[in-house]
């Protein structure tokens, strides 16, 4: 696990919410507080396309798409006054983070790992994103920790957002 601070917060925000940067992720969840506080639960309601043709059921993930769900949270925040605060819980997606572990050499412990997260979190004047490493069983090693590590600094580099390791 590894805490970065954003230093540029406003390129920040428009890669996270505007471009495409943080598509390789699902959410898992977003709270953010402005004059309201709005939770959105990014779990996929199978049964509401129970009964459909499943023409427009979403595959087979258990969150839906930062990209479907950023402009909701964009639109949630943008306006004249900074939001309060915000929570936003993405996890890598699941081809992703498997094809990741496996380049990066992990070994069996690659299965024993659900999911790759990224929390972010805003208190009304800066940002800080934790990495984190959720498994299936207790893991000994921390090789997975350490490559989630490495890949969200390599993916912050290639987006080109500014941080400092906290």
């Amino acid at each position: 696990m590894t805490a970065l601070q954003i230093t540029a917060m406003k390129d920040f925000m428009n890669r996270l919410l505007i471009s495409d940067s943080f598509d390789i992720f699902l959410l898992e969840e977003a709270v953010i507080g402005t004059a309201n506080t709005f939770t959105i639960d990014g779990r996929i309601n199978k049964e509401f396309y129970a009964g459909t043709d499943g023409g427009d059921a979403p595959a087979q993930d258990e969150f839906r798409p930062w990209s479907e769900m950023r402009r909701l949270c964009f639109d949630l925040i943008k306006g004249k006054r900074a939001p309060l605060f915000f929570r936003i819980t993405l996890q890598l997606k699941p081809e992703i983070a498997a094809e990741l572990l496996c380049r990066e050499n992990c070994g069996g412990d690659r299965e024993q790992v659900k999911a790759l997260a990224l929390n972010i979190r805003y208190d009304g004047t800066k940002a800080v994103l934790t990495t984190a490493t959720a498994c299936h069983t207790f893991l000994l090693s921390k090789e997975p920790d350490a490559i989630w590590d490495r890949e969200l600094a390599r993916i912050l580099d290639r987006a080109g957002i500014a941080y400092e390791i906290l």
